[in-house]
């Protein structure tokens, strides 16, 4: 089996050998691949996909392109969204936005918007308790003409 001190610098009873932490794994080879136990998700700076499409875009030999994204660790697919997105935006689509729900722009007017239509409700209500006022005036106006009719009528009786 394996002894504390040899599995502690990384050696096996098969002779193999010693671990290169300070190479990057596409130089390290394909044996060099090191698992994480959790998973870390790639960010990529909008500087690093600008310099991706532009060296993509140099590229105009028979697997050039191939040799960049192997050389890169990317995927076809990342290299064709982000010339995507430069070709609509520029530096500014590329740039690293936050995941997740975004915030809506204010709209600079809405505070006057508010007090505006708190406002509007105020003087309806007003209007509503007014037409109330002058509906009750007419119904009394009504009661008194006809009080007085009534009062003509019994005098000339």
């Amino acid at each position: 089996m394996f002894d504390q001190e040899s599995l502690m610098n990384g050696k096996t009873a098969g002779g193999g050998g010693e671990r290169s932490e300070s190479q990057p794994p596409a130089e390290r080879g394909a044996g060099g691949i090191e698992v994480l136990a959790k998973p870390v998700r790639r960010r990529f700076t909008a500087d690093y996909k600008r310099r991706i499409v532009a060296e993509a875009e140099r590229c105009h030999g028979k697997g050039e392109i191939g040799s960049l994204l192997r050389r890169e660790g990317l995927y076809a697919s990342q290299l064709a969204a982000w010339r995507k997105l430069y070709r609509d935006g520029g530096l500014k689509a590329l740039s690293d936005d936050k995941r997740g729900r975004k915030q809506k722009e204010r709209n600079p007017l809405e505070p006057e918007l508010r007090k505006l239509q708190q406002e509007n409700r105020r003087l309806q209500k007003k209007l509503m308790q007014a037409d109330l006022l002058i509906d009750l005036q007419k119904k009394v106006a009504a009661i008194m003409s006809m009080s007085e009719e009534e009062l003509q009528r019994e005098d000339l009786s």
